[in-house]
């Protein structure tokens, strides 16, 4: 049997300004925009090959997947054998240089991985517009890896428009994002189940109705590489949606001793004059963000804070791509 086969590469992303809850759960439609940065070190490589099984597989990191991870990955391909009119079941073979399902975005770079390999298999020469949109129906946050570099997610007005853009590519700002991994096993309650809690805290509403204005503040500090800016507004983001998750019924407690050692470090470093910021995703772990000629120093200091059980570097990274 004729077999069509693709490799493609996508990063993870750390969102500065988080995407937390849903309008239209379904087709992952956020209830408002968000803003990230890709992470050059750590990836997801994914290989999509039509033909040859009887029905859908699945491996990530070596493993065989069933049931709800399997069936979500075959929603994709369901989607690309529809668009390119093809019957074939695929096999996907995944792996992930970085440790899955801890709050490191490893559904982002899955799915941007896997719309780019499936779609490429399929014969479908996607436009970026294209890829984000059917990478976002995996994963809400996979619709940034796909763009380069700092990638805002307009929330748009449907399925349409709800899309990834890049708003400044690697090279126009060399910042880090120093990871301490004080949990790098997979998360009791992962991002899908929590993004369905959000509306039942009573804090959610008043933190999307603030939402355009951190992104505007988010976005010039980009732009103008304005540490100071950023800093102050990504940890303001961050403790906002980590207390909606501890607010919601049932509450979502992520963090553990180690995070908040994490936290109160990078504080006491900033009010000694270095340029660092925290951010955390749906998780323990920390993304400790600085600029790159500072991320030695804070991976030697997040290092030796206890719980800290590694500490992953990155600095900003392109969009995904397809492997020869």
């Amino acid at each position: 049997m004729k077999t069509m086969s693709a490799t493609a590469q996508a990063s993870p992303n750390i969102a500065f300004i988080k995407y937390w809850g849903n309008r239209h759960s379904a087709l992952r439609l956020p209830v408002n925009g968000s803003i990230s940065m890709n992470l050059a070190n750590l990836h997801t490589r994914t290989t999509v090959t039509f033909g040859g099984v009887e029905q859908d597989s699945l491996h990530i990191n070596g493993l065989p997947v069933s049931g709800k991870g399997l069936q979500r990955v075959s929603a994709i391909l369901g989607l690309v054998r529809q668009r390119a009119g093809i019957s074939l079941a695929a096999e996907v073979v995944s792996e992930n240089n970085f440790p899955t399902g801890a709050g490191i975005a490893s559904s982002a770079s899955g799915f941007a991985a896997l719309a780019l390999a499936a779609s490429q298999a399929a014969g479908l020469n996607l436009e970026q517009a294209a890829l984000s949109r059917l990478a976002r129906l995996g994963s809400g946050s996979a619709s940034r890896s796909i763009p380069s570099g700092f990638v805002e997610w307009q929330m748009g007005s449907g399925d349409e428009d709800s899309v990834a853009v890049s708003i400044a590519p690697p090279e126009h700002w060399a910042l880090a994002d120093c990871v301490a991994v004080v949990a790098a096993a997979e998360k009791d309650t992962g991002s899908s189940e929590g993004h369905d809690l959000a509306p039942s805290s009573p804090l959610q509403a008043a933190r999307v109705a603030d939402a355009p204005r951190r992104l505007e503040i988010c976005r010039r500090a980009i732009l103008e590489r304005d540490f100071t800016a950023l800093a102050e507004i990504i940890e303001q983001d961050s403790d906002l949606m980590h207390a909606v998750m501890m607010t919601s019924r049932p509450a979502l407690f992520y963090w553990q001793p180690a995070t908040l050692s994490v936290m109160a470090a990078v504080r006491r470093s900033r009010r000694e004059g270095q340029p660092l910021a925290y951010t955390i995703d749906a998780g323990a772990n920390v993304h400790v963000i600085c600029p790159q000629s500072h991320a030695a120093q804070a991976q030697q200091m997040l290092s030796q804070i206890p719980g800290v059980q590694a500490v992953l570097v990155s600095p900003v990274g392109g969009g995904a791509l397809i492997l020869p």
